[in-house]
């Protein structure tokens, strides 16, 4: 074009942006913009997505600050650009501009903000924008429902299903997200997959996996890496040997046995189905490129009671440089849990906070409290749970509870009870316990005043539980 001395104009401006922008080429990009007397939307949106790809988002909102009204382009360009590169804060922050300045969004906008919120994870985002796009029309688009759903379930495991109030909102985020499936005229497979990530990662790895046989039986789809991991994962939760199998047969079929995903699944899978070797061989097979797939083989070691092979396993992560992460630590405390490791436990607890900057979630103070409780370190179990920043749960105090009988501290083993009642006034076995406790030590009247209280508060005994301690055994 320089040789035949074309003329240069917006239209073949506007080309060269986006070429160079495409190619990577940003610098040549940037020179032609700038030679540009008014460089267009396109030719805008094409350079700002060309800094998005090469992870320079500074310059990306550079550009993009140029344009004193941006359109509807520009503005989705800079949102699915930080979207992109994980911030998706800032995204929320741009959706918020652009609504304040009356800009309407379309599909491709709210398939950006809703991947934004499947990342941060904060339900009141995905209920307010599942409103906009009904208003709008576009809830049914298959690239935005395929987003409603994927989000709706993301948010639904930041929840803690433990958690009464928590548990019913998480069957609320699951029963909306298949409502919006079930209404699609059409589904892609990233909306089968969508809802099949959200049922197995949210506590409902039955109806995952009846949506797999429908997905299987009824559909002219391939399945992917990620439709075949969340059916193993599911199968895992069960647990379901022979479907995770025959899972499994199907990723080796279509040949992505040894993918990164599909290997970690199956780790945790063989491991939940009590053949850790089988795991432990397929860890030793795989390309471990992150924490990953050391923390599904450290966690299957730790769920299993193979307490010392996981703590052998994170001091060989350690020497590989792969950086912990909170679920490491789990598994680890966990691992010290088990071998009733006191002091091997308080070091990792002690490192996790000050050389890590892991913050103690609630799975690592319970494993603390086990650790402290098993060990007859009661005292230290109770400070441990004086220090929790939030509202500790009864299974906490169980443990506490556990560690009292287990010492014959009658005195104590009262006062935990009362706690107990307090945070779980229905928890019968709180008070079974300490009718046990009291007969143990011959405190019959003790023991029946504590079952009539049972039978006044009409607490009923679970089904199975236990009622006296006699010499140390359970009796009924």
């Amino acid at each position: 074009m320089i040789v035949d001395d074309v003329e240069f104009d917006s239209v073949l401006g506007s080309s060269l942006v986006n070429m160079y922008g495409k190619c990577g080429d940003l610098d040549s990009a940037s020179c032609v913009l700038n030679a540009m007397e008014d460089p267009d939307d396109y030719s805008l949106s094409s350079l700002i997505s060309g800094y998005a790809n090469s992870c320079n988002m500074h310059e990306a909102r550079r550009i993009f600050e140029l344009k004193l009204n941006p359109c509807v382009v520009l503005w989705n360009t800079i949102i699915s650009g930080y979207v992109a590169n994980g911030d998706a804060v800032e995204a929320l922050i741009f959706f918020d501009r652009m609504h304040k300045q009356g800009i309407v969004g379309d599909f491709s906008t709210f398939s950006s903000i809703l991947s934004a919120c499947s990342d941060i994870g904060i339900l009141r985002n995905c209920i307010q924008f599942h409103a906009q796009a009904r208003k709008l029309g576009i809830v049914y688009d298959l690239v935005v429902a395929s987003a409603l759903i994927d989000a709706y379930a993301k948010c639904g495991s930041h929840i803690d299903a433990c958690n009464f109030s928590m548990s019913s909102k998480l069957m609320i985020l699951i029963s909306e997200a298949k409502c919006i499936f079930n209404d699609m005229k059409s589904k892609s497979l990233i909306s089968w997959n969508s809802m099949l990530v959200g049922l197995s990662q949210n506590g409902y790895p039955v109806e995952a996996l009846e949506l797999f046989c429908t997905m299987n039986n009824k559909t002219n789809l391939d399945m992917d890496k990620f439709s075949l991991a969340s059916a193993i994962s599911a199968c895992a939760s069960i647990p379901y040997f022979e479907l995770g199998e025959q899972i499994f047969a199907r990723a080796i079929v279509i040949g992505v046995d040894f993918d990164r995903i599909i290997s970690t699944s199956l780790i945790d899978f063989y491991c939940k189905c009590g053949f850790v070797e089988v795991g432990r061989k397929l860890f030793n097979q795989m390309t471990k490129f992150d924490e990953v797939s050391w923390n599904s083989m450290l966690m299957g070691y730790a769920t299993n009671g193979y307490g010392v092979e996981a703590l052998v396993l994170f001091q060989e992560m350690r020497r590989e440089d792969v950086k912990p992460t909170q679920v490491t630590f789990t598994a680890v405390l966990s691992a010290c849990d088990h071998c009733g490791l006191v002091e091997e436990g308080k070091k990792w607890f002690y490192l996790m906070k000050h050389d890590y900057h892991i913050d103690p979630g609630i799975e690592h103070y319970s494993c603390m409290i086990d650790l402290f409780a098993r060990a007859g370190c009661i005292q230290e179990a109770i400070d441990l749970i004086d220090e929790i920043p939030y509202r500790c749960d009864a299974n906490m105090w169980s443990a506490i509870l556990r560690g009292c009988i287990e010492n014959g501290d009658k005195s104590l083993s009262k006062r935990v009870v009362e706690r107990i009642i307090e945070l779980d006034p229905q928890n019968s076995g709180a008070l079974v316990q300490l009718a046990g406790v009291m007969a143990s030590t011959g405190d019959w009247n003790q023991s029946a005043l504590v079952r009539q209280l049972m039978r006044d508060m009409r607490i009923p005994k679970n089904p199975g539980e236990a009622g006296v301690i006699y010499e140390g055994n359970m009796m009924d």
